[in-house]
C-alpha cells in the first residue's frame, strides 16, 4: 500500500511540474511540505506532540506565504497618479497608460518586479472601479 501512495505522489508531482503549477514554489516551501509529511507520519505512529508541532508549523508557513503573496490594495487616487490618467479616463486610456508604463518598468527591461507589480495593481484597481460605477443595463 505505501508503494501505491508513493507512485501516486510521484505522478502528481510530475503532473504539477509538467503543467507549471510548481513555478512559484521555493525550497522553503519544499522543506515545509516535507515537515508536514513527517508530522503526519509521526501523528499516525502515536507520537502526537512532535507530529502536531510539525504539522502546525508547516500549516502556519503555508498561511504566512499565502498572505504575503497577495497584492496590496491601492486607492483609486494613487492608481490614477501612478498611471498618469484623469478621473474620467476610459478603459482604453487606462490600458494604454498601463502598457506604456509597464514597458518601462518591467523586470525584463531592467525595471523592478515590485514596481511592475504596483503598476499592475493600479490598472486592476482602476478597472475594478470602472466596473463598480458603470451603470447596469438590464
Amino acid at each position: 500500500m505505501p508503494a501505491v501512495f508513493f507512485l501516486a505522489a510521484i505522478a502528481g508531482l510530475g503532473w504539477a511540474w509538467w503543467t507549471g503549477r510548481l513555478r512559484g514554489l521555493t525550497y522553503e516551501d519544499g522543506i515545509a511540505a516535507a515537515l508536514f509529511l513527517l508530522g503526519l507520519r509521526l501523528l499516525t505512529t502515536g507520537k502526537v506532540l512532535p507530529g502536531a508541532a510539525l504539522l502546525s508549523g508547516a500549516l502556519l508557513w503555508a498561511a504566512w506565504r499565502r498572505a504575503r503573496s497577495k497584492p496590496r490594495a491601492m486607492s483609486a487616487d494613487d492608481a490614477r497618479r501612478l498611471l498618469g490618467v484623469t478621473e474620467n479616463a476610459s478603459l482604453a486610456e487606462i490600458r494604454d497608460a498601463h502598457r506604456r508604463l509597464i514597458t518601462r518598468v518591467h523586470p525584463d527591461k531592467g525595471g523592478s518586479a515590485e514596481l511592475a507589480n504596483r503598476v499592475n495593481v493600479a490598472r486592476d484597481t482602476l478597472v475594478a472601479e470602472m466596473n463598480r460605477r458603470a451603470p447596469r443595463v438590464s
